[in-house]
């Protein structure tokens, strides 16, 4: 498997952070070639069913994903979700957190383990190198309203 862990500090707080994050459809926006759906009808909760679609039309491949864990944040606790990744190609699981510490900053941290089938261990330090990278500005993204700093 290949880990890598993207974080920041928004200046959002936890709930509208989470909010941005796990609006299943926005996200991808930045990733080349990619739309997400989400196949079971909401809200959001454990066993929501989400797919990645990666190509150009009937080429490409899909990455489905289950949420096993759903907790947003409330009353000044963290927020965290974990997604199962179930398709062919992508394996693994992402996991996303969400917290305000006590003096009121919201800290984000999304950390993947994937692995790519047909894709040798040889490649893991470039798989991991490319995925902080596209995911680290898909999260910039999704939190752009607010100025976000990278730790």
């Amino acid at each position: 498997m290949t880990a890598f862990k993207v974080e920041r500090t928004p200046a959002l707080g936890a709930v509208e952070a989470w909010r941005r994050l796990t609006d299943w459809p926005s996200q991808a926006s930045r990733v080349p070639l990619t739309r997400m759906h989400v196949r079971t009808p909401g809200p959001t909760r454990v066993g929501t069913v989400i797919v990645a679609r990666t190509g150009v039309g009937p080429v490409g491949f899909d990455d489905p994903m289950e949420i096993v864990v759903w907790c947003p944040p409330d009353g000044g606790g963290a927020g965290r979700c974990r997604l199962e990744k179930r398709g062919r190609t992508v394996k693994g699981w992402a996991e996303i957190r969400v917290r305000e510490d006590g003096a009121g900053v919201t800290r984000v941290s999304w950390v993947e383990d994937l692995r790519v089938a047909f894709l040798p261990h040889l490649f893991d330090g470039v798989t991991a190198d490319a995925g902080r990278l596209m995911f680290g500005r898909e999260v910039d993204h999704l939190l752009s309203a607010g100025r976000t700093r990278q730790t």
